[in-house]
């Protein structure tokens, strides 16, 4: 995982994720899902680009059950947003690089 990812739990997604001063992009996924495989390279380099505007984190949906079912989380990759706490845009599944920087030009504009 790249440096700039943060590996979120169950246990410290309300530390770091509904009490971050940064908006956040939780990228809720499993290690046998091939879509979030292919969608993580984009998230790396989502995370270098916006270093300081944009926090991105990753949460295993198979080790963490409990916030996934918190916020619904049917299908993987489901990308969550979050701004002071609160959802504020939601993408599931893996979609292009442009569709993500729009999502991303919303939350954090």
């Amino acid at each position: 995982m790249a440096e700039n990812v943060c590996e979120v739990t169950d246990s410290n997604f309300q530390s770091e994720i509904l009490e971050s001063d940064t908006p956040v992009l939780v990228d809720f996924w499993a290690p046998w899902c091939g879509p979030c495989k292919s969608i993580a390279p984009v998230l790396e380099e989502i995370a270098k680009e916006f270093e300081g505007k944009l926090k991105v984190a990753k949460l295993n949906v198979d080790d963490n059950p409990s916030t996934p079912s918190n916020y619904n989380v049917r299908g993987i990759p489901n990308l969550i947003f979050f701004k002071n706490g609160e959802v504020v845009e939601q993408i599931v599944g893996a979609v292009p690089k442009e569709q993500l920087l729009q999502a991303i030009n919303k939350v954090i504009g």
